[in-house]
């Protein structure tokens, strides 16, 4: 039983670990957005980690009402498949609109010359984590959920827990680990490209679209 224990919680690691690192929509957002915005290290943190733990925790609620009125593996999979198709069409709409947005900035600023950064409109600013955060709830992190299965028919609930603990720590720091590597690789390259001051929303927004795409297509 220890071994059985241990191989699992091993495998919730690790699945966690490498499923966020083949996902680009694990983390892109948080590093154009946060440059675009030209939000701090803390912040961007803050906002990445707790959309994280509304990703895996979403899975997990799922996973466990699905269980709990007779699921099998294979229905909550179709379940969290489409949940996941409507995230990723989120995903794409926030970059289209992110896209127009900052064009729209870009060229007002542009007769604008006067103005200073800090008159940047407040509400994309205020609703932008809200909208990471409700779209990484909306797409549930599909692997959990096998992994939960066993041990939750069983009724062993510290199983459940310690499971899904290993696997959300393992899917938050691949996600923080993307965003800080890439948020001090992209501080040098805006300190290169001073265009990015201007048109950083709307290069932020065409990536989040691209990486929608992706999703889309390849079935990231």
């Amino acid at each position: 039983m220890l071994h059985e224990l241990t191989l699992l919680l091993f495998s919730a690691f690790v699945i966690g670990f490498i499923h966020t690192l083949m996902g680009p929509d694990h983390y892109v957002p948080f590093i154009v957005i946060s440059k675009a915005r030209r939000w701090s290290l803390p912040k961007t943190i803050v906002v990445t980690t707790f959309a994280g733990i509304g990703h895996v925790c979403s899975a997990l609620v799922l996973g466990l009402i699905g269980i709990s009125i007779g699921f099998t593996v294979l229905k909550l999979q179709w379940i969290t498949t489409r949940s996941n198709a409507i995230a990723a069409w989120l995903l794409i709409l926030l970059g289209l609109l992110y896209f127009i947005w900052g064009v729209r900035y870009a060229v007002k600023r542009h007769h604008q010359a006067a103005h200073h950064h800090d008159h940047k409109p407040k509400n994309w600013k205020e609703l932008t984590p809200w909208i990471l955060f409700i779209i990484f709830v909306l797409g549930p992190c599909e692997p959990l959920i096998p992994l939960i299965f066993y041990p939750a028919m069983q009724g062993k609930v510290a199983e459940v827990v310690w499971v899904t603990l290993l696997f959300a720590l393992a899917t938050i720091i691949a996600m923080l680990g993307m965003v800080t590597a890439s948020y001090f690789g992209l501080e040098k390259l805006k300190a290169k490209f001073h265009w990015f001051e201007h048109y950083g929303n709307a290069l932020a927004g065409l990536i989040i679209f691209s990486t929608g795409c992706a999703i889309k297509v390849f079935g990231l």
